[in-house]
């Protein structure tokens, strides 16, 4: 069984035999029909869940909005609501899903709010390239970007997916400690840094950022901060990293003076105590 199709119209084939028909118009899934023959066994639920899927409907980073014309049958209601459908008005229903908050979103959340076009980012850790990516898209083609990693699988991937999304004249990756971001940039001149520590996905989980080189990153990082600029930093916990660099970064965070430096440290309340916790350090203008 399988999904013909990549336009506005797809096909459910079932060994050659077209069981199935949908036609997408934009976001609205405008038809949706199983042959009478093989309704009951469960081939509209995998029918709908695949066309949903396609457009990204089970993206967990991804928001999604979907239409349909309201059901007549019931058997029709039942299926649009088991896939989160629900009455939106007269004749229409709808499916709508945000994204799931985590720490790096609400990191992402935290910096679109303060951060404008045109300045310089600094992805200390830039794993896969999807924190430079964001920082890309915020820079714009007046900024600039800058993403380090040591090890040079994640500096390759991080340029190809920023070549891929046309910011390869925005941003670059380069084979660096983030305890020498002093060596590209000045000091007091970043408009944002950003930290995602941890392992780099996909990768050794045994391979992972530490309190020896995360202070000395983290004050290199406040140093290269311009007055007004934000730090931001995701930190992790667990049976494999510990909690040795997440304690060790928090009493860093801790000591910063008031007088130069707003620190927040955000925690999710009813998760559990190796969640991943989002900081932020403000610096302050005139510092």
């Amino acid at each position: 069984m399988k999904l013909l199709g990549k336009g506005p119209v797809f096909t459910l084939d079932k060994e050659g035999a077209a069981i199935g028909r949908a036609r997408w118009e934009g976001d609205t899934l405008a038809e949706l029909t199983i042959d009478p023959a093989w309704r009951g066994r469960g081939y509209g639920s995998y029918f709908l869940k695949e066309l949903l899927r396609r457009r990204g409907g089970f993206d967990r980073e991804k928001a999604t909005c979907f239409l349909a014309p309201a059901p007549a049958a019931p058997a029709a209601r039942a299926l649009l609501q088991k896939f989160g459908f629900a009455p939106a008005g007269p004749g229409t229903w709808c499916r709508r899903r945000v994204p799931d908050l985590s720490a790096v979103a609400f990191c992402h959340e935290f910096l679109a709010a303060r951060l404008r076009p045109g300045g310089l980012y600094l992805d200390a850790t830039c794993g896969n390239g999807h924190d430079t990516l964001f920082l890309c898209r915020l820079a714009g083609e007046g900024g600039r970007v800058l993403g380090l990693d040591i090890q040079p699988a994640a500096v390759e991937a991080t340029n190809r997916r920023l070549a891929a999304a046309g910011y390869g004249a925005v941003g670059r990756a380069l084979c660096r400690d983030h305890r020498d971001l002093l060596s590209v940039v000045a000091p007091g001149t970043a408009d944002c840094v950003v930290f995602n520590f941890g392992w780099l996905p996909g990768a050794d989980h045994t391979v992972h950022s530490a309190a020896a080189t995360t202070l000395p990153a983290l004050e290199a990082a406040l140093a290269a901060l311009k007055p007004g600029g934000v730090l931001a930093a995701v930190l992790y916990s667990g049976k494999v990293i510990g909690e040795g660099e997440k304690q060790a970064a928090l009493r860093f965070f801790e000591s910063l003076p008031l007088a130069r430096y707003t620190v927040l440290v955000c925690r999710f309340a009813n998760w559990a105590d190796t969640a991943p916790l989002p900081c932020f350090v403000l610096k302050r203008a005139g510092c």
